[in-house]
């Protein structure tokens, strides 16, 4: 077994027991203290859910704006006309358009974070099902996305804004936040991230709905989150 080097001891000896459950204030500075790499990493939050989403009645979507933002530029992209559109302009959409977006997007011009319509062009988008899909791309009333109020979906897309979805195994991911963020704007963002999947609870959930919580940083190592910290949980 080859010996670890200084740096390794010092990390192992930080992170102790990797069965021990930390408060998320605790875990947000042990992860700041155990970074090692010169880029801003992202923070981010695991979920461990009580549901099977292979049934509809268990599925776990939604929208949640993160009180500290994202850190990161998301670039959007609206399908609009008149009015709308210049709304949607005004309020910093990246990419405004009606058939012309979408011959764009049929070309491969996909770099959006988000991408919203109003309730008349979906007849357009529809025609993307196939290329919006697959990527998570898709205007979605449920979620806000297909709304006659595009420059207010603008603005929370812009202003941290995202969405979560639980996967296969019942486990929702999500980035809330950079490293450089403080712990306490990481914090917020982390309560609010977990509060809006607890309020997203489907009718189908049977027995405990939150199982287990993880804090990770993009290249740090995963620490469990004491429950009884996690509110709502």
């Amino acid at each position: 077994m080859a010996k670890l080097t200084k740096k390794q001891k010092s990390l192992a000896e930080k992170l102790g027991d990797n069965q021990q459950l930390h408060g998320v204030e605790a875990a947000i500075q042990l992860l700041k203290d155990l970074k090692t790499t010169k880029f801003d990493e992202s923070l981010e939050v695991s979920l461990n859910l009580g549901v099977d989403p292979r049934h509809a009645d268990q599925m776990v979507r939604g929208m949640v704006v993160l009180p500290s933002g994202t850190g990161k530029d998301v670039k959007v992209a609206v399908f609009a006309r008149g009015d709308k559109a210049e709304a949607a302009l005004a309020a910093g959409a990246d990419k405004v358009g009606a058939e012309d977006l979408l011959e764009d997007m049929q070309a491969g011009n996909l770099d959006y974070g988000r991408v919203i319509a109003t309730p008349d062009m979906m007849g357009v988008v529809g025609r993307l099902g196939k290329v919006l899909g697959p990527k998570g791309l898709m205007p979605n009333p449920k979620l806000g996305t297909v709304t006659p109020n595009v420059a207010e979906a603008v603005k929370a897309a812009k202003g941290g804004q995202i969405e979560f979805r639980v996967e296969k195994a019942g486990i929702i991911h999500g980035g809330i936040g950079k490293m450089s963020f403080s712990n306490e704007a990481l914090k917020a963002n982390f309560d609010a991230f977990v509060d809006a999947v607890v309020k997203a609870k489907p009718s189908g959930a049977k027995g405990k709905y939150v199982r287990k919580v993880g804090l990770s940083s993009s290249m740090g190592p995963g620490l469990k989150i004491d429950l009884a910290e996690v509110q709502g949980a």
